[in-house]
């Protein structure tokens, strides 16, 4: 079976940063693009972060362009999310996700999921 672990998640004062991670089976996850999305209590899921195959290219949300990095490592299974500078705004579940093919910004496009791992910012 398919599976994605989120870990690295917590509380961070505003200003601090985390380094989110997700683990990844299956044979096939060479040939993923990753993607990272977020959802906070009252808040529909948002993109954040996407990575193509070979992590190449990339993708950010405007709202966390140059503070926020995703980044894999097919040796490992793994893809990751590094946060500095953050904002109580970044507050929420972080959950990454898989597809086959290029990277989107659509969650109905990507067809593996992790549970997630909660990012709390305070101020």
């Amino acid at each position: 079976q398919v599976q994605l672990v989120e870990s690295g998640g917590g509380l961070v004062q505003a200003g601090g940063s985390l380094r989110l991670s997700c683990a990844a089976s299956g044979r096939t996850f060479s040939t993923w693009a990753m993607g990272w999305f977020r959802q906070a209590p009252g808040k529909e899921r948002e993109f954040v972060a996407a990575i193509n195959w070979n992590g190449g290219s990339t993708y950010y949300a405007d709202a966390v362009k140059g503070r926020f990095t995703i980044s894999r490592d097919n040796a490992k299974n793994a893809v990751y999310l590094q946060m500095n500078s953050l904002k109580p705004e970044d507050t929420a579940v972080y959950v990454c996700a898989g597809r086959l093919l290029t990277y989107t910004t659509h969650a109905s496009d990507y067809n593996y999921w992790g549970q997630g791992t909660q990012v709390t910012v305070s101020s």
